[in-house]
């Protein structure tokens, strides 16, 4: 016969509650399910994003506060928006009377990519960066029409 052990996770509670909350964690969580995750607890900055779809034309709004109209790189290849940004910043401050140097660097990078639909004109976009959101205008073709939502019944 057994005797029954009581367990909060994979091991035992003879096993400390802190280190016992690491190794579930470590082994119960999947490192490559990145579906849900927040971008900020992983020490990267990936701005939020709107998508907007109307008859004449395609909208996206990139969040990115801070930044400078010369931050960003908007770029359309085949079908594909890309919005990147490289920002570097090195601050430096020297006491020689006091001997003393305190040097801070910063190195900021994202790209967002979207897969656009054949609708969309690639030669007639306009990017605009006001109030720390850049807006991105992708005009449609003329004469195309947006496909309608479907439902298909079920039986």
């Amino acid at each position: 016969m057994e005797t029954l052990v009581k367990r909060d996770g994979l091991f035992p509670s003879l096993v400390s509650r802190p280190l016992n909350n690491f190794f579930d964690d470590f082994i119960t969580k999947d490192l490559f399910d990145w579906s849900d995750r927040n971008f900020a607890t992983l020490g990267s900055n990936l701005p939020s994003v709107n998508l907007k779809e109307t008859d004449k034309k395609l909208e996206v709004q990139l969040a990115a506060p801070g930044m400078k109209r010369d931050d960003f790189k908007v770029e359309i290849d085949n079908n594909i928006l890309m919005i990147s940004s490289e920002k570097e910043e090195e601050n430096e401050e020297i006491r020689k009377k006091d001997n003393y140097v305190r040097r801070e660097f910063n190195y900021q990078s994202f790209c967002r990519t979207f897969s656009l639909p054949e609708t969309v004109d690639e030669n007639k976009i306009e990017a605009i960066y006001k109030d720390g959101i850049l807006h991105v205008e992708i005009d449609k073709k003329p004469g195309s029409v947006k496909k309608t939502l479907k439902t298909i019944p079920i039986k």
